[in-house]
């Protein structure tokens, strides 16, 4: 990687992860900083202004998105990507509008994630699915674009949808299948 500032912060609420993920990227070359939470992260952030951010999507009840306009407000230079196990095509679409660079799913090792970080266009060569997605993740799919809609309000986003709140937890915690 050529950027100068090698510096990374990695947003993640499991610990565990976060303290591997760490060692992975000093292996790589990089100045480490670790936030288990969103107000740690944003701290953090303002006392070393890292040119690298790797975020999960979701941070304890927090939403990793909120963090990509605080972060490029600090330093509109820092790279952003997003490293979730919840992905979505919905979630996918505001992070990069958001102003993410780009969006890995969980497991993602260190060669993905440098790659992430050093891919400034798309890839117009990416695999297209010859499959149609499964009722499981057309849901899934559903449900993440009308959370986005309530702003991550489990409770709005659940009286939308006309189910229960604690129905529309559970299924926020099973991951479907990619198809």
């Amino acid at each position: 990687m050529s950027m100068d500032n090698k510096s990374i912060l990695i947003v993640d609420d499991d610990e565990i992860f976060c303290d591997a993920l760490s060692r992975a990227m000093q292996r790589k070359g990089f100045i480490t900083h670790i936030a288990t939470n969103c107000e740690s992260a944003i701290k953090t952030a303002h006392a070393h202004n890292p040119g690298y951010a790797l975020l999960d999507l979701r941070i304890g009840q927090e939403s990793g998105l909120n963090l990509i306009k605080e972060l490029l407000e600090r330093n509109a230079e820092i790279k952003i990507v997003i490293l979730t196990g919840y992905a979505s095509i919905a979630t996918a679409i505001e992070a990069i509008k958001l102003g993410a660079i780009h969006y890995l799913t969980k497991p993602a090792d260190t060669e993905q994630i440098t790659t992430a970080f050093s891919m400034d266009n798309g890839n117009p060569d990416v695999t297209l699915t010859e499959q149609p997605m499964s009722v499981e993740r057309l849901e899934w799919e559903h449900i993440q674009k009308v959370l986005i809609e309530n702003e991550g309000n489990i409770s709005a986003a659940a009286r939308s949808l006309g189910m229960h709140r604690r129905t529309l937890q559970r299924k926020l915690n099973k991951h479907p299948r990619k198809h």
